[in-house]
């Protein structure tokens, strides 16, 4: 009867290894994705407690809004009132916020499974169900 040989131990030829090991290149992007989330997690947070101190009636809180939501080169008026178009358009920014921020999970915990290297999360009960059904 044939052994099989195991996987782990299976020697690729020079050009097949390079290729292969070359996946590890995109190790350095997937964490700056990461960075990059940072960088919206607290984006978020800014403007929210922006929204909060505005709908509070401070002034330079909804200057602050004003001033993110208005068109380049557009000077906020100063007697400018929190309405609910304005809340509309600072929800519609922090719901975008989020949903950026979940592709981004998705790109670098799918793609870093995907390309990389498996991350071994079976039976964790935090896996993301969608996890088992990506593929190249």
């Amino acid at each position: 009867m044939a052994q099989v040989p195991d996987p782990r131990n299976v020697k690729l030829r020079p050009l097949p290894s390079l290729i292969f090991m070359s996946r590890w290149l995109q190790l350095p992007l997937y964490l700056g994705l990461i960075l990059a989330q940072v960088v919206y997690v607290f984006h978020f947070w800014v403007e929210l407690i922006h929204l909060i101190e505005a709908a509070a009636g401070d002034k330079i809180a909804l200057q602050a809004i004003m001033d993110a939501s208005a068109v380049k080169g557009q000077v906020a008026p100063t007697d400018a009132k929190l309405t609910e178009t304005i809340i509309m358009l600072v929800v519609l920014g922090l719901i975008d916020v989020v949903m950026i921020s979940n592709l981004l999970i998705m790109v670098i915990v799918g793609g870093y499974e995907t390309f990389v290297s498996r991350m071994n999360l079976e039976g964790h009960p935090d896996q993301p169900e969608w996890l088992s059904h990506v593929n190249a």
